[in-house]
């Protein structure tokens, strides 16, 4: 691995924990349990366009590890319902990415975003050991679409900004 692409995806890593770290700080606007807009699967998602699975799941990993340490939450319930569901949500984004390249970002954010909520929910059934918490999936897929929305066009902002000012190619390319 080239010393640029390492740092490029250091520096990756340290934007999906700022951000990951930031939403836990910020009161969610949405007063429903597990529901947040998921603004660190921006990087996710870049990862997984500009570079590979393995590197998207690397900065998962390290993104979770770290914001739930700053959060105070590493090892915590909380930890494991935010990996299991990045997890998942990169899994689905990934495979999206290779079947389906004619979906839009905004489409693969959606569908990552409703695959996190699927995570969580069965991490925590294994948790609790009661799968009826299920019966609040519907609820969390309702609420999940304009969070992938939201996400999903950031991320083409993000891409826009990028190529408009000649740095996409030379960060992630040169």
């Amino acid at each position: 691995m080239s010393t640029k692409r390492l740092a490029v995806i250091a520096i990756l890593v340290a934007q999906a924990t700022v951000l990951h770290y930031l939403e836990g700080l910020l009161p969610n606007p949405i007063p429903v349990p597990g529901v947040k807009l998921g603004l660190a699967n921006i990087i996710t998602l870049l990862a997984l366009v500009v570079f590979d699975f393995k590197t998207a799941l690397s900065i998962i990993v390290f993104r979770t590890i770290l914001g739930s340490l700053l959060n105070g939450t590493l090892f915590g319930v909380g930890f494991f319902l935010s990996f299991t569901g990045a997890v998942a949500a990169g899994c689905l984004m990934a495979l999206l990415l290779r079947i389906s390249p004619a979906l839009s970002l905004i489409g693969i954010s959606i569908a990552g975003a409703a695959a996190h909520c699927i995570g969580q929910l069965f991490m925590a059934a294994l948790i609790i050991n009661q799968p009826g918490i299920f019966y609040y999936l519907p609820v969390m897929l309702l609420l999940s679409v304009p969070a992938g929305v939201i996400t999903g066009i950031l991320l083409k902002e993000l891409v826009r900004f990028l190529k408009s000012t000649n740095r996409f190619d030379a960060l992630f390319y040169k």
